[in-house]
């Protein structure tokens, strides 16, 4: 049991998920408005995307990650920044017969580019996907993070001082973080996210989940999360495994059966979980201490 726990939101992904609930913040005012009520409902990290305000798709604008990050950064309301670096690594095949040339929906872009909001606006943390899969169900689409793209990447966050999270979606991405903190591409504590129950990811069952956490780095801080209806059981598997909690709307858009969660909501649903269960929340300064964590701005 980790009796000292943080909680992560994810506040809007880049998912297909606008058209599921009118509660997934779009524009960045939405996103940083988003970020700031899960803050004051508990949450010392906000882990933020864009979307393409027009049609709420994801992107990776630079000029929309600086107007979500100062509208947080003005509000007067404390929580740790955390941009995804995700973003650019989008390969869709052309189909079983034809794979090539790629498909409607690609999005590739070299390392630098892909850090270009991270090198900008020099946010607490940012994260970096540490393999490639076939990601979701179905269709000719795979998340695209080679071994020396990630070297590159992991590099670069290093030297701009920044924290990278590195999100986890099978043991074999493991071996990647591991052969980072080997080649000295990643200073303690080293911070990982373990995600779970994505299809052609790791399942999130608890045997599953026990495997990533035996595998982990010594040392490591970790995070766990699942998608859809196992997000807020995860509160407290995440904490009975030893490591803190993720929650919000890139993951799940529901806080019951039914009923459309806000970011606010499956915030304050988490931290009741964890203080039902004798363990404390930690803050955002909490959060810095025991990162050691950067602020600026």
């Amino acid at each position: 049991m980790n009796w000292e726990v943080f909680v992560t939101c994810a506040v809007t992904g880049a998912g297909d998920s606008t058209g599921r609930s009118d509660k997934v913040p779009v524009t960045p005012r939405q996103i940083a408005d988003s970020a700031i009520e899960a803050a004051r409902a508990g949450a010392a990290v906000a882990h933020c995307h864009v979307r393409d305000p027009e049609t709420g798709k994801g992107a990776r604008d630079p000029k929309l990650y600086a107007e979500v990050v100062a509208r947080v950064r003005d509000s007067g309301v404390d929580v740790v920044l955390n941009l995804t670096a995700g973003m650019g690594g989008d390969l869709v095949f052309g189909g079983v017969e034809q794979p090539l040339p790629p498909g409607p929906g690609t999005d590739m872009a070299g390392a630098t580019e892909r850090l270009a909001h991270v090198a900008q606006l020099l946010p607490e943390i940012c994260t970096l996907d540490c393999g490639s899969m076939n990601f979701a169900a179905g269709g000719d689409y795979v998340m695209v993070n080679t071994p020396d793209t990630l070297r590159a990447m992991a590099r670069q966050v290093q030297a701009l001082g920044v924290r990278p999270e590195l999100e986890v979606f099978d043991t074999g991405h493991l071996v990647m973080v591991k052969d980072l903190i080997r080649e000295g591409l990643l200073d303690d504590p080293v911070l990982i996210q373990l995600c779970m129950g994505i299809p052609y990811g790791a399942p999130d069952d608890p045997l599953s989940l026990m495997a990533m956490v035996h595998n982990l780095p010594p040392g490591a801080i970790y995070s766990a999360f699942s998608i859809g209806r196992m997000q807020v059981p995860y509160v407290a598997m995440a904490a009975l495994a030893g490591g803190n909690v993720r929650v919000g709307l890139e993951d799940n858009l529901f806080l019951s059966r039914g009923v459309l969660a806000s970011n606010g909501a499956l915030v304050e649903r988490a931290v009741t979980i964890l203080t039902a269960m004798g363990a404390k929340v930690l803050g955002p300064e909490d959060v810095r201490r025991k990162l050691k964590l950067t602020k600026r701005g």
